[in-house]
C-alpha cells in the first residue's frame, strides 16, 4: 500500500499531465465559424472582394468608386456596377447610404442575384435607391417577378435595362438628401421584403430564385455607403 505522501505526488503529476493534454488539444482544435454569421461586405478600408463592370471600359474603377474616410463613395458616372465576387441566394442585406450632402439626390440601386453576361446593367433583381422610388423591386433584363400582385408593373424593351418587371413600394420612408438611410432586404426563396429606416415599405413575390453576386450601381448622382452587410439564410 502506498503511503499518503507518495499518493499525493502521483495524483499531482497525473493532474498536471491531464491539464497539459487538455491545453495542447485545445490549442490544436480549429475554430468553428458559423456560415450564418453576418458578413461585412464593405470593410471600410478598400474594395477587397469586389469587382466591377463599366459602360466605358477605359475608365478605371477607382475613378468611379473609391474609399474615403471609411465610406464607399460612388461618383455616379459612367453607368456601371460594383459587385461582390461571391454569390448569394437567400440573405438579409443591410445597406446604409446617403446622397452626397449639398448635392441633388439622384439614381442608384442595390443589385441582387446578378446573373448572365457581364454588363454595366446586368440581369438581376434590383432594389431601387433612386430618390423618390427607393424600395421598388425590379427584375432587369428579363429577370422574373410574378405578375398579378399589388403594385405590379412592366416596362418592355427598355433601351438599357431590357424587359423590366417590378413591384412599386407601398409607402415612402426615405430621408432628405444628405441624411443617412438604412435599407434592409430580406430575400428568401421567391419572396423579397424591403424595409427602409425601420419601416416595411414593400414585399414582392415570384422573384426568380438563383444564386448571384450582390452589388451597387453607378447610375447618376454621387452616393455614399457606410455599410454593406449580408447575413446568409438557409437555401
Amino acid at each position: 500500500m502506498l503511503d499518503c505522501a507518495r499518493m499525493k505526488t502521483i495524483f499531482s503529476l497525473s493532474l498536471i499531465g491531464t491539464l497539459a493534454l487538455a491545453l495542447f488539444t485545445g490549442c490544436n482544435t480549429p475554430q468553428k465559424h458559423s456560415s450564418k454569421g453576418t458578413i461585412e461586405l464593405f470593410n471600410g478600408k478598400d474594395l477587397l472582394g469586389w469587382t466591377h463592370v463599366l459602360a466605358e471600359p477605359d475608365v478605371s474603377r477607382d475613378a468611379v468608386w473609391s474609399v474615403r474616410d471609411g465610406l464607399l463613395v460612388c461618383k455616379g458616372t459612367p453607368l456601371g456596377v460594383l459587385h461582390t465576387e461571391r454569390a448569394f441566394q437567400n440573405f438579409i442585406l443591410v445597406v446604409e447610404y446617403r446622397w452626397a450632402p449639398g448635392t441633388k439626390p439622384g439614381n442608384n440601386g442595390i443589385l441582387t442575384r446578378i446573373n448572365g453576361p457581364a454588363r454595366p446593367l446586368p440581369r438581376c433583381a434590383e432594389v431601387q435607391l433612386m430618390h423618390g422610388n427607393a424600395g421598388d423591386v425590379l427584375g432587369l433584363q428579363g429577370m422574373m417577378v410574378a405578375g398579378g400582385q399589388p403594385r405590379y408593373f412592366e416596362v418592355m424593351n427598355h433601351a438599357v435595362a431590357g424587359d423590366i418587371r417590378g413591384v412599386r413600394k407601398l409607402s415612402d420612408a426615405e430621408r432628405p438628401g444628405g441624411e443617412w438611410n438604412r435599407m434592409e432586404v430580406v430575400a428568401r426563396g421567391d419572396n423579397y421584403k424591403i424595409s427602409l429606416n425601420g419601416i416595411e415599405i414593400n414585399q414582392a413575390t415570384g422573384v426568380e430564385v438563383l444564386a448571384g453576386p450582390v452589388g451597387v450601381q453607378s447610375e447618376g448622382g454621387e452616393i455614399h455607403f457606410r455599410r454593406v452587410a449580408l447575413t446568409p439564410l438557409g437555401d
